[in-house]
């Protein structure tokens, strides 16, 4: 349960890297970068997410079973719990937030520049173009032409990178709205000895897990890749 649920925040964190990578490093970011960068991110994901998971029985760090109960259980010791919910919410939340935050300037940087740019309208009148050059010169006339630039429309890439940066900010927002709830009450509990009722633990835990629900969702909705691939899953052609 931990394994995965912490494998699942840091694959969110990973994706939102990988979004703020190929926005703002596009022409560094080639095919084989990105594939190299990604493999590394899903290793070290896995294997943070085992340390995690696996902390109390390597270092015998708090209980695990109750004898009483004959039940196993997430380890209760509050030093295993702040660490614990800092590495699987709070610190992936810190990377995620700075990430969008960084999307956000670099897309805020991209339109200003943008709308700094202007293009001074030529009137329509002669215009000559003299080549200075040893030989006979040469003279161009022009009568009557205006040239035009279309400076309103996005272009491909820029669509492209609003919509990716749409994507990672809802995967980010419903990833908050999500986990929190159950983090909030994970690591106040065990400092402050807290009797929070059983049913809301609950709400909080399956909240979390509905995380895990809406991910391949968003990705579907906002990424063309994972559209295809879904489709051709369902609906073999």
């Amino acid at each position: 349960d931990v394994l995965c649920c912490t494998a699942s925040i840091w694959n969110v964190t990973a994706i939102a890297l990988d979004r703020y990578w190929s926005i703002t490093r596009h022409l560094e970011y080639t095919l084989r970068i990105r594939r190299r960068i990604s493999n590394i991110m899903i290793a070290l994901t896995w294997a943070l997410s085992a340390f995690i998971s696996l902390a109390p029985l390597l270092f015998g760090w708090g209980e695990t079973y109750s004898e009483d109960s004959e039940e196993c259980q997430v380890s209760q010791e509050p030093s295993y719990t702040i660490f614990s919910t800092f590495g699987a919410f709070y610190l992936p939340l810190c990377v995620v937030l700075f990430v969008y935050w960084k999307i956000y300037k670099a897309a805020k940087f991209r339109i200003g520049s943008q709308k700094s740019n202007s293009i001074t309208p030529i009137a329509p009148e002669a215009l000559e173009v003299k080549e200075a050059a040893p030989q006979p010169q040469m003279v161009f006339t022009v009568r009557h032409a205006t040239v035009t630039f279309q400076t309103d429309g996005d272009t491909w890439r820029e669509q492209k990178e609003k919509k990716a940066a749409l994507m990672v900010g809802i995967l980010i927002g419903v990833f908050v709205l999500c986990w929190i709830p159950f983090f909030i009450t994970e690591l106040i509990n065990p400092l402050c000895s807290c009797d929070i009722p059983p049913i809301w633990k609950s709400i909080f835990l399956w909240l979390g897990y509905s995380n895990s629900f809406f991910n391949p969702l968003i990705y579907t909705a906002f990424n063309k890749n994972y559209n295809n691939a879904f489709r051709n899953l369902f609906f073999r052609q």
